[in-house]
């Protein structure tokens, strides 16, 4: 049966940490319903766009946007089709009740990515011939996957392994094998890169990591695509140690939910305060929502936290946004000297 090798490094435990971390803000957070549906739809937009662009897809994200709700382009009609069967391959993921990935599964992943984009007698099924991966700039052929006649039985090898990691290793280690080794074993004559990564997704998902559908992990790809595509071919220099690809799987990951916390908890936090004040608006700058933030996560705020709160803003500057923030009564200030104390108002 395959076994994955790879070691816990120290990286490998700082990232999951801070995945954790954000996790559990983002899961816990207070968010009305109509923001909740906003950061889904974003989500499913990026991961759409970014996952079909870092293949060649030529439609920018505005373009993709348009046509995951319903709209009429002008573009490629390959783009288009590409576009629209990944979006159905997210709505496959999203309401997948089964509790193992088989063959089945990952072959109609493959259908739904490549629905009227490859010959009938391709979509859906294992490739019969030997493919090679080139560098589109120079010819080079960069990988060579295993022999046709061997990706069923490496296919039923992996999935076994899988189904049966269910608990064990981590989640995130878990979807980071999986994306690596459907890249390697290149199941299908195309589409490989975007079923690896939904599978990924896929597994987030089953192991309770869908963190309320919040993340796209292709945005993070596509930002660097040589760099990834760097990062997957590492693994066959390291001798199939997967640590590297994991680090930066992992990273990823943690990179994506740290900037959902941050907009979240800004959400949440003025939230908070539209409740405090019966529901009415209040305008806050970012440095007095980070203020409110600090002073919900340590008790209370001092002048000589400043500058680790603002590094590089003057205290005249932090003390004006306290100014302002008594002046609206959401915090209340405790002593009169240096050692004064700023707390938010019961």
């Amino acid at each position: 049966m395959y076994s994955p090798k790879f070691s816990i490094t120290n990286k490998l435990l700082k990232t999951i940490g801070i995945i954790e971390a954000a996790k559990e803000v983002i899961e816990n957070a207070p968010l009305v319903p109509a923001w909740e549906a906003k950061f889904r739809e974003e989500a499913i937009v990026r991961t759409v766009h970014h996952g079909t662009h870092i293949e060649g897809n030529e439609l920018n994200f505005t373009e993709a946007s348009q046509v995951i709700a319903g709209g009429k382009i002008v573009g490629r009609e390959r783009d288009i089709q590409e576009v629209l069967n990944y979006r159905n391959v997210l709505k496959f993921i999203e309401n997948y009740d089964k509790q193992e990935i088989t063959e089945d599964t990952v072959k109609h992943i493959h259908s739904l990515t490549t629905h009227r984009m490859l010959a009938e007698d391709a979509v859906g099924e294992y490739r019969k011939t030997q493919v090679v991966v080139k560098n589109a700039q120079t010819g080079e052929i960069t990988f060579r996957p295993p022999p046709a006649i061997e990706v069923p039985f490496l296919m039923s090898s992996f999935l076994e392994w899988l189904n049966g990691a269910i608990d064990d290793p981590h989640a995130v280690l878990t979807a980071g094998i999986t994306h690596y080794e459907i890249v390697r074993i290149h199941p299908f004559l195309d589409g490989n890169g975007r079923v690896a990564r939904a599978l990924a997704t896929l597994v987030l998902f089953m192991h309770r990591y869908d963190i309320k559908r919040f993340f796209a992990l292709e945005e993070y790809y596509d930002r660097e695509p040589m760099h990834y595509y760097e990062v997957l071919q590492g693994v066959s220099k390291a001798d199939g140690d997967l640590s590297g690809w994991l680090e930066y799987f992992s990273e990823g990951l943690a990179i994506e939910l740290t900037r959902i916390k941050e907009k979240v908890k800004s959400l949440s936090t003025d939230l908070k305060i539209k409740k405090s004040f019966g529901g009415q608006q209040m305008s806050l700058t970012e440095r007095q929502i980070k203020i409110v933030e600090y002073i919900q996560e340590s008790g209370f705020l001092q002048n000589k936290a400043f500058f680790e709160l603002f590094p590089m803003v003057s205290e005249d500057t932090v003390l004006r946004e306290l100014k302002d923030l008594l002046q609206k009564g959401i915090v209340v200030k405790e002593g009169t000297t240096k050692g004064a104390r700023y707390v938010l108002r019961m």
